[in-house]
């Protein structure tokens, strides 16, 4: 698990398989809500590459929120321990 992203309002989290490249997925954490939601499989996939898109515009911070504000009403699982 390696954070690659931490503002006041999200934190993602990604877990990569070493064994298997492309498995694995991303955890995107409101702070706010304390909640949460992993994506794995085609969605982490097209979510990385939504966030390569992303970062080559040198986005700011409330972009990049923003961006992951767009997951929030998925976010149902409530963050127990971090």
């Amino acid at each position: 698990m390696q954070i690659i992203y931490n503002s006041p309002s999200y934190c993602v989290f990604e877990f990569r398989d070493e064994a298997e490249p492309g498995r694995g997925g991303f955890e995107i954490m409101d702070k706010a809500t304390r909640r949460e939601i992993f994506i794995g499989g085609a969605l982490a996939t097209q979510f990385r590459e939504n966030v390569a898109e992303l970062i080559a515009g040198q986005p700011s911070v409330e972009e990049v929120d923003a961006f992951l504000g767009r997951f929030d009403g998925l976010m149902l699982q409530p963050v127990m321990l971090h």
